[in-house]
């Protein structure tokens, strides 16, 4: 038996406004556990769902066990009695008990005794820490409660593979963590898993590789460590450090300056920048651009001028950009400029590569 559960080739998803899935390539070996992170709207549910064909894949192929699920003439409910999904809204029969809603569909469609299904059922209660509420309807439950059902009743059916799409989106804060804990201790179950969470720490800590999902692709797919250490590409690194990023691109000396301050300004007010990150950003900007690059430096013929905030630490980078012969600003700079520049970034560094100038300032109103 190969070791790949899952393979997917040149997978498209397309709507008539928006195409959520371009080209996905993937293989996934038995017992992994994916967590599927990236930016609202890029093809991560869309994905699961494409997965068991509860949407129909517009091109590509998709493999279960080396079987291709979506060609014309597959066997797709045999297909399908090998995957299960938790979805973010639950998706209990509300006038079944909870016991009744992890019975149904072993005894449907597996053809399970009553007694087996039952048995079973109250086993999997057991594990999700809620036997004591077999016979209560699902809208007496918390929805923490509610999604650890759903769970049982998924894995009643004895999946080879687990499709989480967003499992703790719908709940309270509160609730987030009794459900991530059942999900946790699966993991250790070797059960095939893929996971579509926006949980950061429960990705890092729990998958075996972490798919980054972005402009309908697997953008980048690596490790917990790799994806949350040390991303490779651009988007990625943006994502995990959920950096809130302002670029200004400048293409001749006689530029709107006032326009683009103000722009500048907008971008910190919008994401709530402190006083103390937004003036030191701000005074950057001046004393780089105006102080010294368009006074002192006539060689560039184009440049960028990046802003990155950081939520998480609370503080800022800063970077210029730009072609032309070497030319370092900061020695340039007059001694008030000079002095402005230190007290603003806690780190300066200039590099010069095959005619491109790279200005970094880290570290700004760190927290």
């Amino acid at each position: 038996m190969s070791d790949t559960i899952i393979k997917i080739s040149h997978l498209r998803k397309e709507y008539p406004n928006v195409t959520p899935l371009k080209d996905v390539n993937t293989e996934i070996r038995r017992g992994e556990v994916i967590s599927i992170i990236g930016p609202s709207g890029t093809g991560k549910s869309t994905l699961l769902r494409c997965i068991n064909l509860l949407e129909k894949p517009t091109g590509g192929e998709i493999y279960i066990d080396g079987v291709q699920i979506n060609a014309p003439k597959a066997d797709v409910p045999a297909l399908r009695r090998k995957m299960g999904m938790v979805f973010q809204s639950f998706n209990l029969f509300n006038n079944m008990s909870v016991i009744e809603n992890i019975m149904a569909a072993p005894m449907d469609i597996l053809h399970k005794t009553k007694e087996e299904a039952y048995n079973k059922g109250m086993e999997l209660l057991r594990m999700v820490g809620l036997a004591d509420k077999e016979n209560v309807l699902p809208n007496q439950l918390s929805g923490g409660q509610k999604q650890r059902v759903a769970i049982a009743r998924t894995l009643a059916m004895d999946p080879d593979i687990v499709l989480f799409d967003e499992p703790t989106s719908a709940l309270d804060p509160t609730m987030v963590g009794e459900v991530l804990s059942v999900i946790r201790s699966l993991a250790k179950q070797g059960l095939t898993m893929m996971i579509v969470t926006h949980e950061m720490k429960f990705a890092r800590n729990v998958s075996t590789r972490v798919f980054y999902m972005d402009d309908g692709i697997i953008y980048e797919d690596g490790t917990p460590e790799q994806i949350f250490d040390n991303p490779q590409k651009e988007r990625t690194r943006r994502f995990i450090h959920r950096l809130k990023v302002f670029e200004e691109r400048i293409g001749s000396r006689d530029f709107d300056f006032v326009a683009a301050a103000n722009r500048l300004d907008l971008f910190c007010e919008k994401h709530n920048l402190s006083a103390k990150a937004h003036n030191n950003i701000r005074l950057i900007f001046e004393e780089m651009l105006m102080q010294s690059l368009m006074v002192h430096n006539t060689d560039w013929t184009s440049m960028t001028f990046t802003a990155e905030y950081s939520e998480d630490m609370e503080c800022a980078d800063v970077s210029l950009h730009y072609s032309g012969s070497r030319f370092n600003p900061i020695e340039y700079c007059d001694e008030i400029s000079r002095s402005i520049i230190e007290n603003a970034a806690g780190e300066y560094r200039y590099d010069y590569t095959d005619g491109i100038n790279d200005v970094f300032f880290k570290n700004i109103a760190c927290k």
